[in-house]
């Protein structure tokens, strides 16, 4: 399926492509998809590409003095039948603990929800989730496939500090903060994994594309997972998967 893609001037070094504005997953496919495309062409002149739910961001290494020439140039390649790379996404298995050390917001979200902390947390990590796009903080996944019955307003005021790991709700998302830092999100659990490691030759493990798939632990698998992290022989769980 293609899509009437809107094209418009970022700066004087770059063009945004717009999709229709919602996340879908077969949108989320098709800018991949063309994402993969012009990576295959191997545009020199093309500095990065820059992906989020529904747009590309392509950065050139020049100033772009014919605007509607790198616009029809782009515009052929995803009207194109060239083939996009081949990509293998993975589906990962994330332990989370929903304990209440960790789920600060859980007994409010209880009684917003009518829910106990047991259903909500059921609900949570029974979803295979998409991931849309990495971004806000390095090694932030934005996953697309929250039940409807959790969809929350982020917080009015944000915390200062939200601790790293931690497993949150936003809107109709959910998603797990890299790195300490301010937000908004209603916190419901933690992961002893780590989604961000400059020092790695990938720095996030997870693409876009990816699945999660999230697996409730107890207290003391969470320190026993720390543990096995902190010595380097912690093994994620994870499997490729056909889209």
């Amino acid at each position: 399926m293609t899509y009437n893609l809107a094209y418009k001037p970022y700066g004087e070094r770059a063009i945004l492509i717009e999709w229709p504005q919602e996340i879908n997953e077969n949108i989320l496919r098709d800018v991949l998809d063309f994402k993969s495309k012009i990576e295959k062409l191997c545009l020199k002149q093309i500095l990065e590409i820059k992906q989020s739910y529904c747009s590309l961001l392509v950065v050139y290494g020049f100033v772009l003095k014919n605007y509607d020439l790198e616009v029809s140039t782009i515009n052929k390649i995803y009207n194109t039948e060239i083939e996009a790379i081949e990509q293998n996404f993975r589906q990962w298995i994330i332990p989370v603990c929903y304990d209440d050390a960790f789920g600060i917001d859980l007994s409010e979200l209880s009684l917003e929800k009518n829910m106990s902390k047991s259903e909500i947390i059921d609900l949570h990590s029974a979803v295979v989730y998409t991931t849309y796009f990495v971004g806000f903080l390095p090694g932030f996944l934005y996953l697309g496939g929250l039940d409807g019955k959790l969809h929350t307003p982020r917080k009015s005021t944000p915390r200062l500090q939200i601790e790293k790991g931690a497993v949150a709700i936003g809107g109709n998302q959910t998603g797990i903060y890299p790195m300490a830092s301010p937000g908004g999100w209603n916190v419901i659990g933690n992961t002893p994994v780590s989604l961000f490691d400059v020092n790695k030759k990938s720095p996030c493990f997870v693409a876009p594309g990816d699945r999660i798939k999230f697996k409730p632990i107890s207290i003391n698998e969470y320190h026993d997972i720390k543990v096995l992290i902190d010595a380097g022989v912690y093994q994620m769980e994870s499997e490729v998967i056909s889209d």
